[in-house]
């Protein structure tokens, strides 16, 4: 059967206007706010109200809200969709070619959103479905042991008290909500780890401090304290009962959509650093030929092809991934081979591009380099490349973390 590859037209809508956007708004401003770190874009806030009201009338392109979901509604058994994933993917892509950094600081864009969306009830989803939520996983004492997180939340009648400090944050201190992970009994081990939603003002919350980076340097990073933070009950998202059985699985499907996201963040700084590449190499008079193998071309035009065919295997992965999630299949594997594949290439192509670019591509005067200090942390945030490998292989392997570590 002949796979077409050509995006559905409802979803055309989604890319046209996130690239405008992107184009429009976050190209220009770019260089001033990576200058400007810690600097909210205020510039920001006319596109979130003009998103807000297009979504009002029901005007707005899939996913222009930033991945913000509705209740489920039901569908025909066998019924193939191109849902809010692919939609969110696709939005996450085009706004990341204007800017990384600007696309993780525009609200309602948090990696919370998506964990929100992932494991939700329909209640909880009414209730946090437009809120601004960043994702606070990463503690002191652990990076990519997602179970070693040692935060807790207590039930104290009516409330969870939490208790606990986050690092590494992203928009920690703009988001209106925080996805806090904490364990509700340390005895259980990883399978009592949950996520809840946290308000950032309120009582017991802090921000402890903001960090400064290598790249994506608008997009504050904080340094989160909790301390006695009581929350309503209702706020751990999904089932409050510890599943032994199922262990850590119910809230690592946060990671199965978010980081198809991720890619997609990767995918669109790729894009972003070959189209300038490829520009630069025509000016020089370089012929990117694809009807000639490319032993037989110019090194340079060689080095683009092999380039482009990483980052058309990153954008191929990405959209599986997204597409297997939203027709509910499971899509663990798939989701941590977009990720590790992108994250990869993007921070080998942004760096090759630079050194081809040669003097240009090293100064100011061209996005290159800063799409090469932003890109690293694509590889990093929502497991490493390490991490990600890890998944894999326990996957293709069928071994537990047990088994394989």
């Amino acid at each position: 059967m002949a796979i077409n590859l050509e995006l559905p037209k409802k979803l055309q809508v989604t890319v046209d206007q996130a690239h405008q956007a992107a184009a429009n708004i976050f190209r220009p401003i770019s260089r001033k706010y990576d200058l400007r770190e810690h600097d909210y874009p205020v510039e920001l806030d006319t596109l979130a109200s003009l998103y807000d009201g297009l979504n009002d009338a029901g005007q707005a392109g899939a996913g222009a809200d930033g991945g913000r979901k509705q209740p489920h509604k039901e569908v025909p058994a066998g019924t193939i969709i191109n849902g809010g994933n692919m939609q969110s993917v696709l939005n996450s892509m085009e706004v990341a070619w204007g800017d990384l950094g600007l696309m993780l600081t525009l609200p309602y864009q948090g990696l919370g959103n998506a964990a929100i969306a992932a494991v939700a009830t329909d209640e909880q989803l009414k209730r946090f479905g437009k809120v601004w939520a960043a994702m606070a996983i990463t503690e002191p004492s652990f990076g990519s042991d997602s179970a070693a997180v040692s935060t807790t939340a207590v039930l104290d009648g009516d409330d969870y008290v939490i208790n606990g400090e986050k690092i590494y944050v992203t928009a920690g201190s703009r988001a209106t909500h925080i996805v806090v992970w904490a364990t509700v009994d340390k005895s259980l081990g990883r399978a009592a780890i949950k996520s809840f939603v946290v308000p950032r003002e309120h009582p017991g919350v802090t921000i402890e401090r903001l960090e400064h980076k290598l790249g994506i340097k608008v997009s504050d990073t904080a340094q989160i304290r909790f301390e006695n933070c009581r929350i309503p009950k209702e706020n751990l998202l999904g089932s409050p009962e510890v599943d032994v059985k199922k262990g850590f699985a119910g809230v690592m499907q946060t990671f199965d959509n978010t980081r198809p996201m991720v890619a997609a963040m990767a995918v669109g700084v790729a894009r972003a650093a070959l189209e300038e590449l490829r520009r630069l190499l025509e000016d020089a008079g370089v012929e990117i030929d694809y009807d000639k193998p490319a032993n037989s071309q110019h090194a340079a035009a060689a080095e683009f092809l092999r380039m482009e065919a990483d980052y058309e295997a990153s954008y191929l992965l990405m959209l599986r991934a997204a597409w297997m999630a939203d027709n509910k299949e499971p899509n663990s594997k798939e989701a941590s081979m977009s990720k590790a594949k992108a994250g990869r290439s993007v921070v080998d192509i942004t760096t090759r591009a630079v050194e081809l670019a040669g003097t240009l591509g090293y100064s100011e005067r061209l996005l290159l380099e800063k799409w090469a200090r932003d890109s690293k942390i694509l590889d990093i945030f929502e497991g490493t490349q390490q991490i990600q490998n890890l998944i894999i292989a326990r996957r293709v392997l069928n071994k537990t973390s047990a088994e394989l570590k």
